[in-house]
């Protein structure tokens, strides 16, 4: 279904759209995932775009803030949730450039962030991507 927008969709929004589109990620990706909390904000934070030497806030479209997986060990507690970000204006910005439709984008961004969970190279990502379509 391809939705259409009068205005750029609101956080809201697009936390619904980020959301049904996590509903449709490959198995491969989702039976992993559970407990990982979804989130979006309007741009990534100062502290973030410092942290991964990154000078525009156009730069960064979501980004996974966790232990990925193969570092986890059993008996550690857990000082924070892991959670996925999505960065609305920066989306926004590469919906605008790339024409593509903005739930498609927004898996894709999804499917990129757990592949980082996961340790997966960008490479497995597209591999995971193709098989899925």
């Amino acid at each position: 279904m391809t939705q259409r927008f009068i205005h750029p969709p609101t956080l809201d929004e697009l936390a619904e759209i980020a959301e049904s589109a996590l509903a449709d990620i490959p198995a491969e990706l989702k039976r992993h995932i559970a407990g990982v909390a979804l989130r979006v904000d309007e741009f990534p934070d100062d502290e973030t775009l410092d942290d991964l030497d990154i000078e525009s806030p156009f730069d960064l479209l979501g980004l996974y803030r966790g232990v990925d997986i193969g570092h986890k060990t059993t008996g550690l507690v857990a000082n924070d949730v892991d959670m996925i970000f999505l960065y609305r204006r920066p989306i926004l910005d590469e919906w605008c450039a790339s024409g593509e439709p903005l739930r498609q984008l927004v898996r894709h961004v999804l499917i990129h962030e757990i592949g980082h969970h996961f340790g997966l190279s960008d490479a497995d990502m597209a591999r995971i991507e193709g098989e899925d379509h």
